[in-house]
């Protein structure tokens, strides 16, 4: 027959226990001397049997008692490790998530439906997007100002972290209207080998050279209009007949808000979104959104 035996009885017991002395027990309990003596005795009635020795000499454990203290110590030391869990995980709910995003990730309803499903296990969890300039390819992830961050590929150090696609879209040519090239259905490489670009900044490293299509290039170096660090940058340089530029589909009606017309490329990879987190983070609520944007990607699918 198991007997359901209280924490506090159990603390009590483990305190006499160590002390050998009711008095310098009870002062370690913050209770009285009488209040700890009558628990005790209570525990002893419920177990059927003298936990303690008590005469003039002082306290001593029976072997009853001497049997059950390990077991007590364990199971307090468990429920400490145990609320001390309850304790972080409550923390955790109740704390602010930073996703960091140069490019919103509107596509499809994707961030809504993260969000919705993120929040379903983590009500208390604030989440909070974060809009970071072009500069910083990681959208605060390298600096660790951002948890998760939506992102171009490739990132710079991309093995510092974890990555999940989220969309593949096809690199479109964004121009002028007066261009020469903006008549045509589609525009081949090829042919804007010549261009003058529109680019990233230089600390954006490697996504720099994936927009400018360097890998397409042959070696031949791009020819740089001017350097755009933001949307509204983009479009006045694009008007202004500064140079032309690659864009991802999901991002054309950004600039193409009047005097700019984007083409289909040939010959060149499409273009990848995706969420990206440290690869060594151990934080629940991290890997928790993660999940959540890996099961709503799933059902988009």
């Amino acid at each position: 027959m198991v007997m359901d035996v209280h924490g506090r009885d159990l603390r009590y017991f483990v305190a006499v226990a160590e002390e050998l002395h009711f008095t310098r027990a009870a002062e370690r309990l913050f209770v009285s001397q009488p209040a700890l003596s009558k628990q005790i005795r209570a525990l002893e009635r419920q177990l059927g049997a003298p936990l303690f020795d008590r005469d003039r000499k002082g306290v001593a454990l029976t072997a009853v008692g001497a049997a059950l203290l390990p077991y007590a110590q364990r199971v307090l030391a468990e429920w400490e490790r145990a609320w001390a869990a309850v304790g972080d995980a409550r923390a955790a709910q109740a704390s602010t998530l930073v996703v960091g995003m140069s490019t919103s990730p509107g596509r499809g309803g994707l961030l809504p439906a993260v969000r919705s499903r993120f929040t379903a296990t983590h009500p208390e969890t604030i989440l909070r997007l974060r809009q970071v300039g072009w500069a910083d390819p990681t959208a605060g992830l390298a600096d660790g100002t951002s948890d998760l961050a939506y992102v171009w590929l490739p990132l710079p150090d991309q093995e510092r972290y974890e990555v999940l696609v989220v969309a593949e879209e096809p690199r479109l040519v964004a121009l002028p209207d007066g261009h020469r090239l903006a008549a045509r259905d589609t525009v081949d490489f090829a042919d804007l080998l010549g261009e003058p670009f529109l680019a990233l900044p230089a600390a954006a490293g490697p996504l720099r050279d994936y927009w400018l299509a360097a890998d397409s290039r042959a070696g031949r170096p791009a020819l740089i209009g001017a350097e755009v660090a933001s949307t509204e940058e983009t479009y006045e340089a694009l008007v202004a007949g500064l140079g032309v530029v690659l864009v991802a589909a999901g991002n054309a009606p950004l600039i193409t808000l009047g005097g700019v017309t984007t083409r289909p490329v040939r010959g060149i990879a499409p273009s990848r979104f995706a969420l990206a987190w440290p690869r060594a983070t151990t934080d629940p609520l991290t890997r928790g959104y993660a999940d959540a944007c890996r099961h709503a990607r799933a059902a988009r699918a």
